[in-house]
């Protein structure tokens, strides 16, 4: 069935509605609300304090203008509630100004902004619609996101339309649905759409995103089939081989290194093929335990692979090779390596002659063949997708493969992501890692901080200031990382700055990487593709703005780019927001420097929803972003998946989950 053959659905429509990523009627079904309005909870004006979220019927006072502040557009009107007048300002939509006419009466709900208490409040970029349209609407009405003309009244009755023509169905067994008394699936759909109350909504919320779920982790059982591949290589090393490299590193192993290594040795061992996850918080020594993996593999006369997502990591990495590893031979091959040199690492590695390729997805290329590949590693895995991960493998048959991840994550989302593979877990540090102190900065102390660094500068010490985004945000709240950029220069014109974005070319980025790792820049202003294990032991001090947009795993990491040395190091989270939820979020990691608690205390206070939406950039899960649901509800679909498996009947569950895993191929996290 095609989006047009739903009533009142044009070709004009349906395009729009392909912008939202809406292609067919089962997609308007699984277009869930972004929010939701109680139209019981209208409220005065005059009752709103600073940062309240409300509900105003009112009337637009004066005819939207578009005005332009730099390169960012504006939309201003006056509004009035019986004498009270606000403004209303939207950014970058000047299609706004189409939707909205002086003299007619509207609702609007979106955030109060008043901070100092006197003059005119406003509301930057409220929800809106004429309030003579919500005359038939009562009780909870959901929000949609929109773009192109869109109105809310036009998503709203296309999505009425599909869930009338749409059959909605569970793939959990019957058996199971009996035996747990689970609420039909189709009423789920139709509560998230038109709840009859909040608590109806949240019901709704949490059954879909058990049937989301289900079908996920039944998809892994699948694909494993409860059996492992035969192991296609030999390993000679021994225990005593291993011992012997791990005591060439100037420290001791931890314990978790320890079992780490163990484990990876006894899987090499096995009659069936590796297929390992290591994770590790950060500077837990995931690197030295890799290297163990590698050198196991070459002493028994292997090849080995170690890819990374970045030049300036594959190249930290393949320095590490060289000095742990001098007696074998390693290339080097990434983008910016030349076109001859390419064509004679290849072929050497066809012809044995090459024992490691330590690179990045230049490695993945079809024309790259090893003679003998037996080990393969893949660092920050959660920068891959399943796809790139397996073509690594798959330059071999039957390769070992270990993949790392410094980004902790809950052990119930590691059920998702990792549910293929198995996984080691190194949960304590080297002794000789620094603490970092975290600290909350208001805007008052902003000045004091630049001071400070200027003044940390002049000593040699050097810092990261980290943006959310490259460009500003449609709401003109956050400012971007050049706009930044220039700013510092201005403030601190004796300090050498330098820019870093993910839109540069990787030459580009590599060279001013070197540059701050050589110390020929005192701070680097970047986005968060500094986040990802980058090692310069004189950076003390991480500057982070708008720290509320992060989630706390990530703001971890970043954190984890300071203190790499010997020295006292800082992390300033800045807050763009006077929000008492996003101060208690950050305490959350100010307090606590255990990364595995912080992604079980990010999941506990953001829910299972809005924790996958911010990290996936994939489509599998990307649809029940907006849905807030309790993280037992992963639990809950990991038995229920258990259970499954010895059901009489499962041809639609394993087709449903099978179709789910293609798709999952091409999940990269952010």
């Amino acid at each position: 069935m095609k989006l047009t053959d739903l009533k009142g659905i044009s070709d004009k429509r349906a395009k729009d509605l392909n912008k939202l990523n809406i292609f067919t009627p089962e997609d308007l079904v699984r277009y869930f609300p972004r929010s939701y309005l109680d139209l019981t909870q209208q409220v005065r004006l005059s009752s709103c304090y600073h940062n309240d979220t409300a509900l105003i019927a009112c009337r637009v006072a004066s005819e939207p203008q578009v005005s332009y502040y730099g390169k960012r557009s504006y939309v201003k009107v006056w509004c009035d509630q019986d004498g009270e007048r606000f403004s209303a300002v939207w950014f970058n939509a000047p299609y706004v100004r189409e939707h909205l006419h002086a003299g007619e009466e509207y609702l609007f709900y979106g955030r109060i902004s008043n901070k100092r208490g006197v003059g005119a409040p406003s509301m930057v970029n409220p929800s809106f619609e004429p309030r003579e349209r919500n005359f038939r609407l009562k009780g909870i009405v959901p929000v949609y996101g929109l773009k192109g003309t869109l109105t809310q009244k036009s998503v709203r009755d296309a999505v009425r339309e599909a869930l009338r023509r749409v059959s909605v169905q569970t793939a959990i067994p019957y058996e199971l649905v009996q035996k747990y008394r689970i609420s039909p699936l189709a009423q789920a759909y139709s509560d998230i759409h038109a709840p009859e109350s909040l608590a109806a909504k949240d019901r709704a919320a949490e059954r879909i995103a058990l049937e989301e779920y289900f079908v996920l982790i039944s998809a892994f059982k699948f694909i494993k089939g409860g059996k492992e591949d035969a192991r296609a290589f030999r390993y000679e090393c021994t225990a005593q081989d291993v011992a012997a490299f791990a005591a060439r590193f100037p420290f001791s192993f931890t314990q978790g290194q320890k079992s780490a290594v163990n484990e990876i040795f006894e899987n090499l061992k096995s009659p069936n093929r590796m297929n390992r996850l290591l994770q590790g918080d950060v500077g837990s020594g995931k690197t030295a335990v890799a290297l163990c993996g590698v050198y196991m593999a070459v002493k028994s006369g292997h090849q080995a692979a170690f890819l990374a997502p970045t030049e300036v990591l594959a190249a930290q990495n393949f320095a590490l090779i060289r000095k742990y590893l001098p007696e074998y031979r390693a290339a080097f091959l990434a983008g910016s390596t030349p076109a001859k040199e390419k064509t004679s690492i290849k072929k050497a590695l066809a012809a044995g002659e090459i024992d490691i390729v330590c690179g990045t997805h230049a490695v993945l290329q079809a024309d790259v063949q090893p003679k003998d590949l037996a080990f393969c590693v893949c660092d920050e895995q959660h920068r891959f997708g399943v796809a790139q991960r397996s073509a690594l493998g798959e330059k071999s048959a039957g390769a070992d493969m270990l993949v790392m991840s410094a980004t902790p994550i809950p052990r119930t989302l590691s059920l998702i992501f990792y549910g293929d593979l198995d996984i080691s877990v190194i949960k304590d540090k080297p002794v000789s890692r620094a603490e970092v102190s975290t600290a909350i900065v208001p805007s008052r102390k902003y000045d004091d901080m630049l001071e400070y660094i200027g003044e940390e500068a002049k000593k040699g010490n050097q810092s990261y200031f980290v943006c959310p985004k490259i460009e500003g945000d449609e709401e003109g709240s956050l400012m971007s990382v050049t706009e930044l950029f220039d700013e510092l220069k201005n403030r601190l014109p004796r300090v050498r700055f330098a820019l870093l974005h993910g839109k540069m070319k990787d030459k580009e980025k590599a060279e001013i990487m070197q540059a701050f790792k050589t110390k020929q820049v005192d701070c680097l202003v970047s986005t968060t593709v500094i986040e990802v294990g980058i090692d310069v032991p004189d950076a003390t001090i991480m500057v982070i703005y708008n720290a509320e947009r992060f989630g706390l795993s990530q703001l971890h990491q970043l954190r984890g780019r300071v203190g790499r040395g010997n020295k006292k190091s800082y992390c300033f989270l800045l807050m763009g927001t006077d929000s008492e939820e996003a101060r208690v979020r950050l305490s959350a990691i100010k307090n606590n420097s255990d990364g595995f608690a912080i992604a079980e205390k990010d999941l506990e206070m953001r829910g299972g929803g809005d924790f996958m939406g911010l990290r996936q950039s994939g489509h599998v899960l990307s649809d029940i972003k907006n849905l807030r649901y309790p993280p037992e509800v992963i639990f809950t679909a990991k038995r229920l998946a258990d259970e499954a498996i010895a059901c009489a009947d499962i041809s639609r569950l394993r087709e449903l989950a099978l179709k789910k895993y293609e798709a999952l191929q091409d999940i990269v996290l952010n």
